[in-house]
């Protein structure tokens, strides 16, 4: 079998992500082989409503060693979902049907058949049910991996929020030294690993220019400090810097990466900066886990009007890396 494939499960299947996937073989050729895990059914489904027309090679993920893979058919792993269309919101069904493609991608990673793994959308509350706080923390966990970031990338500026899917209400009681230094140790190890250069770091403070009118204020008490300390290790970090001001073209142009007290802090003002330009890498598993930078999008499914830019990011990524 050819070396390191990009293993690709297709996520919720009540989502964009097979027109995009369609999408994306048809704009651009890819030179690692494409192995998607996902219904048949749901594949033929898809591919009949968005006019899609490809060959299908089925593969037994038992025995992937005896083939021979390209890109002139969608290498496919088959895993049964009995629901009737894809409209349909059984989440029962879905749910076991996702957490099995999971399960048959975490075994490709583990038996050594590739590093490399994209996952398309999910929805989040219930696929999870609040077990884990996103799909960045479920992969972690069943790689018992416990030190992970969220990097939303571009090649022109990255964001990290130190916490993920956290209700605003407990973000302030999470932020300390420990998991600052975490999140900037795997940021700049991904920079000096894949790039092979160490990147500038700016920390946004947690409150509205840095300041609080509260008794604790986490901006002077913990981050100052925090930042004083990995200077000292000599990370190449500045802050606290203020939220509303740091992703002005004048200042954003001074960093490769922002970090954030929380998910839409830097999320917000990236995703209106480069929009569908971005890819979601988790930091600090033992291989490459990318996901598009957007959610199933419910209300597309079928309209054919999504734009794959993202996912052509993260195909790409892999396929140079």
């Amino acid at each position: 079998m050819n070396y390191n494939p990009i293993i690709l499960v297709a996520g919720d299947p009540n989502s964009i992500f097979l027109e995009i996937f369609f999408k994306s073989l048809k704009i651009k050729k890819f030179n690692s082989p494409i192995i998607l895990i996902c219904s048949q059914k749901l594949l033929k489904l898809n591919m009949r409503n968005l006019n899609f027309k490809m060959k299908i090679k089925n593969l037994n993920y038992k025995s992937l060693n005896n083939y021979n893979l390209n890109n002139s058919s969608i290498n496919l792993i088959n895993i049964e979902y009995n629901n009737k269309d894809f409209l349909n919101k059984d989440n029962a069904k879905s749910n076991k049907y996702i957490n099995n493609c999971f399960e048959v991608a975490f075994k490709l990673i583990n038996d050594g058949i590739t590093k490399k793994f994209i996952n398309g959308p999910i929805t989040k509350t219930t696929f999870l049910k609040k077990k884990f706080l996103g799909i960045t923390e479920y992969i972690a966990s069943n790689f018992s991996v416990k030190k992970n970031a969220m990097l939303i990338y571009n090649k022109k500026l990255s964001v990290c929020p130190i916490t993920t899917h956290l209700p605003l209400k407990l973000v302030s009681k999470k932020i300390n030294i420990k998991l600052l230094k975490e999140k900037v140790n795997l940021i700049e190890n991904f920079y000096i690993n894949k790039f092979k250069y160490k990147p500038k770091i700016a920390i946004l403070g947690l409150n509205p220019h840095c300041e609080s009118i509260d008794k604790f204020d986490e901006d002077e008490k913990i981050l100052k400090p925090a930042i004083k300390y990995l200077k000292k290790l000599n990370y190449s970090v500045s802050g606290p810097l203020p939220a509303d001001t740091v992703f002005l073209k004048k200042n954003r142009i001074k960093y490769d990466v922002i970090l954030g007290m929380y998910h839409d802090q830097v999320l917000s003002p990236f995703k209106t900066l480069f929009e569908y330009d971005a890819i979601n890498i988790t930091l600090g598993l033992p291989f490459t886990r990318i996901s598009p930078d957007h959610g199933p999008n419910k209300a597309m499914v079928g309209l054919n009007k999504s734009n794959p830019t993202s996912l052509i990011k993260a195909i790409t990524f892999l396929d140079k890396n």
